[in-house]
């Protein structure tokens, strides 16, 4: 097997007698051990008469097993040992997958390999599931992925498995005439689920043998039923399906083009990935490149390449483009743009030096890949095995072994007018068609004659040109040597004066050529008032924009940035392969005063944001009132209502003086965390200073806010979504600071959350989005309690939840001390789980220097005080609660439409029921009259 030169793990390939396919990883330094079962079957073996059986077939697995008959007994094992897990149903895969503390991987992997053995699929229990596939179902309506998804399917060719419905919900999966819906899942499991259909990885602190001895005892019994995968000929289109355009009304008023070139199989390509080639060079945004050119016109605002649905026969090459308002009246136009540039690589783009370059790329991407986490790892790995060959396992993402021109011709010539649909997605559009189950409206339209001929044979264009040789790329990368006499466990303050600080780490730990450098800009003028938030984040998306085609070849070269609004003004974050990184900063300073945006450019990007913010009203409910919680307790961070209201008034010529107002008094916090020395993080330092002290005077950091909400009962806000679906969230804020404090609301998240889960969505079936969360804002801990329900009213929700919180204490009692202790140790085993990657680090340092945590030590200082609480402990805090009469925020929706069978009190003195507790009305005017804690 090829791996990274860097890679310190064991690897070993088993086929199991019975045909299963499995790779063990030995890894020494993992905390968690983590396992998963990638089954090729999916959606697309779903029988007509039960769409969505593949995905409840899913949910069932879950939900016990002959050995361990218990409902729920997995996740609560799982989650009491520090562990997650979670599964997917795909087209063609289905993937389970969990993660847990060292100690008790065997019992877990014994637990999940029951799974494939003999699950018992309780029939009382398929009820509830089949209902909380429905709710899952539901919850996406107003999806416009999903709604988009289903519009495609039902223009592919109707006896391609793509077509069906591939969630399923109370009307797809039913009793029939001749059969029960268990009598059917029973079948297709039998069916489908087999040994030889099966990938599995393993990813351990144990030594191989013990994995592999592990391995025989608990999954030789997984049947072979003698069923190999049967090769997929039906074609995705038919050929009147080619040369169409597909209208597609969306809810939210973004606008979308999809230029679609429908391919056969691309899979034996792996090794050489000619369509990844062609992707980087359509999809470039340097001068000259196709979204240059169509930016430059107005039309567009974004441009990829190279995405699409893929499966064992097809792969669906899309080119996305996403449409301004004028860009949408040329659509024909942007068609022809893109045939054109097309040409222009098949004419005059295939050159080896350009294959070698990205080449190269993923060499060193390769050479320094980051770890990640076990789950994410073996989830990833089991796929793959799938896919490539086994050598290929974990370089066959990758690998590009050589230029094959040909290979890149054969591709070049599909993409092509003949063999091409158009998607077109946007609101407020003539259609004559509704699509099943999601109710999309679409129409369909062929290629007029004018188009097919405009488009057959076009000509090349003068005004494009391929990319020049990338400066950001580095023909080779060597981490720098270890400064010995300076190195430290944590970031060191190496310049402070006054408005500024530069803190610094040389990292040992990943001692790899990359790093992370973090800019934060504090500015008092930046976050004043709502006009000027909205301004500062309009600001943020111009820099943004002004910088693409500048900033793109160092992305490619895996230099990425970001920069982003915060609630004490803004942040720029550079990550990647330190050794050109400041070069790019110097890029990124040197323009932050837009000197250069048009009219037209501010106009776009206002426009993007502006739909963007109000697309917010068409999130998920419980999305929605996880945004607007923030929003009520932490004054400098506005709702998306009030932020698109502030950004109608705001025009392009205030912004010369905004900028020079934001820039006036500020405060810059500095870290250098990765492949530097000391020198070159004073350089960093330095140069950032003096780029804007010059147009600075020191300020001091910004105060960030947060409402103190003790002493005021229960507070109810309540938030008009557009959605069918109630939703609520129960949010208790921790009054201290304390490490103390921390560990008890930590501590009361973990112990409840699998039985919150278990009561809530698996015996009550509220809802199908359920649980609860320790979201902690501004130092605090809080403690959050939410549903999302299709049936169930706001307050219902609430009594639910009430009833569950003042009984669970009583439930705590029962605990052995055995399972007390495992609970408690796992929680303390997440919060000492080291950093798996310089990002995870770079990350946890900078969050640390944000709350002030000089020490960097605050999940340790945690663990420690939860050493010290006893179960008696936790059962008093969680009394103190009192669910009705606590301090505490009620977040709920405004009086949703509810279906005809919804639990609300109809009457007509009292038509919706309401909450005990005093209303926010006015979210400006509660900040204002509320106490308000500071960091």
């Amino acid at each position: 097997m090829i791996t990274s030169p860097n890679d310190y793990k064991q690897y070993r390939h088993v086929t199991l007698p019975n045909g299963l396919v499995v790779l063990l990883i030995q890894d020494e330094h993992c905390k968690k051990s983590a396992a998963s079962m990638s089954v090729a079957v999916g959606h697309f073996d779903d029988p007509l008469q039960h769409e969505g059986l593949a995905h409840l077939l899913e949910h069932m697995l879950f939900l016990g097993t002959d050995k361990y008959p218990t409902p729920g007994e997995y996740q609560s094992f799982i989650s009491m040992h520090g562990g997650s897990n979670n599964a997917w149903t795909g087209t063609e895969y289905t993937n389970y997958y969990f993660d847990i503390n060292n100690n008790y991987f065997h019992n877990a992997l014994d637990r999940f390999a029951q799974f494939f053995i003999a699950p018992s699929f309780n029939a009382d229990l398929l009820e509830r599931e089949r209902h909380a596939v429905d709710s899952e179902y539901k919850l996406k309506l107003k999806d416009d992925v999903r709604r988009f998804y289903q519009a495609h399917k039902e223009t592919v060719n109707p006896t391609h498995p793509f077509s069906k419905f591939s969630v399923g919900n109370l009307t797809t999966l039913a009793d029939t005439a001749d059969y029960t819906l268990r009598e059917e899942l029973l079948r297709f499991y039998q069916q489908h689920y087999c040994a030889s259909l099966m990938k599995l990885v393993i990813q351990s602190e144990l030594s191989l043998d013990k994995q592999e001895y592990m391995l025989r005892e608990m999954f030789s019994a997984v049947p072979n039923r003698g069923i190999n995968a049967v090769a997929l000929a039906t074609p995705l289109y038919t050929e009147t399906q080619l040369q169409q355009t597909i209208w597609v009304e969306s809810l939210s008023g973004h606008k979308k083009l999809y230029i679609c070139f429908p391919l056969g199989n691309i899979l034996p390509y792996y090794q050489i990935k000619p369509l990844s080639y062609i992707s980087q060079l359509i999809g470039d945004e340097t001068e000259g490149s196709l979204l240059s050119l169509l930016k430059n016109k107005g039309w567009v605002t974004a441009l990829s390449a190279g995405s699409g649905q893929t499966g064992a026969n097809f792969k669906d090459y899309n080119v996305i483009v996403g449409l301004t308002s004028e860009g949408f009246q040329h659509i024909s136009d942007i068609v022809e743009c893109c045939l054109q540039y097309i040409k222009l690589i098949a004419e005059q783009g295939l050159q080896a030096w350009r294959y070698d370059e990205k080449k190269n790329f993923l060499e060193q991407a390769f050479r320094y890949q980051e770890k990640i986490p076990a789950i994410k790892n073996v989830s990833h790995l089991s796929q793959n095995l799938h896919i490539y060959q086994p050598e290929h396992v974990i370089y066959g993402d990758y690998m590009m072994t050589g230029f094959d021109i040909e290979a890149c011709r054969f591709f070049l010539q599909q993409l092509n007018a003949s063999n091409m649909r158009l998607m077109v997605s946007a609101p407020n559009l003539d259609t004559d068609k509704k699509a099943a189950w999601y109710d999309t409206p679409y129409r369909v339209d062929a290629f007029s004659e004018s188009q097919k001929q405009h488009w057959a044979d076009v000509e090349l264009n003068e005004h494009f040109a391929l990319p020049i040789k990338n400066l950001f790329m580095s023909s080779s990368l060597e981490a720098l040597a270890l400064d010995k006499a300076n190195l430290t466990d944590k970031p060191t303050l190496i310049d402070k004066s006054n408005g500024f600080k530069t803190w610094f780490m040389q990292e040992h730990e990943f001692h790899l050529p990359k790093g992370n450098i973090f800019i934060s800009i504090d500015s008092e003028y930046a976050i004043a008032n709502a006009h000027n938030i909205a301004m500062t984040r309009l600001a943020v998306e111009l820099l943004m924009e002004q910088l693409n085609s500048l900033t793109y070849q160092a992305e490619i070269a895996g230099i990425n940035y970001h920069i982003y609004a915060h609630q004490g003004g803004f942040t720029l974050h550079l990550a990647g392969f330190a050794q050109k990184q400041l070069e790019l900063l110097k890029l990124l300073i040197g323009h932050r005063h837009l000197q250069t945006v048009d009219n037209e450019t501010f106009t776009s990007i206002r426009n993007q944001l502006l739909i963007s913010w109000e697309n917010h009203k068409q999130a998920k409910p419980i999305n929605r009132l996880f945004s607007e919680l923030t929003s009520v307790l932490q004054p400098n961070n506005p709702s998306s209502e009030r932020l698109a209201k502030a950004l109608t008034s705001i025009k392009q010529e205030q912004l010369p003086e905004y900028l020079e107002k934001v820039y006036q008094n500020i405060s810059v916090e500095v870290l250098v965390h990765g492949d530097w020395h000391k020198s070159q993080a004073l350089e960093i330092g330095q140069y950032v200073k003096d780029k804007l002290h010059p147009i600075s005077t020191p300020g001091k950091e910004t105060i960030r806010k947060l409402v103190d909400i003790r002493d005021t009962g229960s507070l109810v806000h309540e938030v008009a979504v557009e959605h069918n679906d109630a939703a609520l969230i129960v949010y208790y804020q921790a009054p201290k600071i304390s490490p103390k404090e921390l560990a008890y609301y930590s501590l009361a998240n973990h112990v409840m959350s699998s039985k919150f889960f278990y009561e809530l969505r698996t015996q009550q079936q509220l809802g199908y989005v359920v649980g609860t969360g320790n979201i902690p804002l501004n130092r605090h801990a809080g403690l959050m309690f939410y549903v999302q329900s299709p049936h169930t009213a706001p307050t219902k929700l609430l009594d639910a939840i009430n009833d569950f919180i003042d009984f669970f204490p009583f439930g705590m009692i029962s605990f052995t001390e055995q399972q007390w202790q495992s609970s408690k140790q796992g929680l303390i085993s997440k919060l000492r789980e080291p950093d798996s990657n310089i990002n995870g680090k770079s990350k946890r340092l900078w969050h640390s220097i944000g709350i002030k945590d000089s020490s960097f030590d605050k999940s340790e200082r945690i663990a420690e005080a939860l050493e010290k609480i006893e179960r008696v402990d936790l059962i008093r805090f969680m009394v103190e609660l009192k669910s009705r009469t606590s301090d505490r925020l009620i977040m709920a929706t405004a009086h949703p439409t509810q279906a005809p069978d919804a639990d609300i009190n109809r009457d007509e003195e009292h038509p919706v029921d309401k909450f005990e507790g005093s209303y926010i009305t006015d979210v400006e005017t509660f900040q204002q009259q509320s106490n308000i804690f500071e960091l």
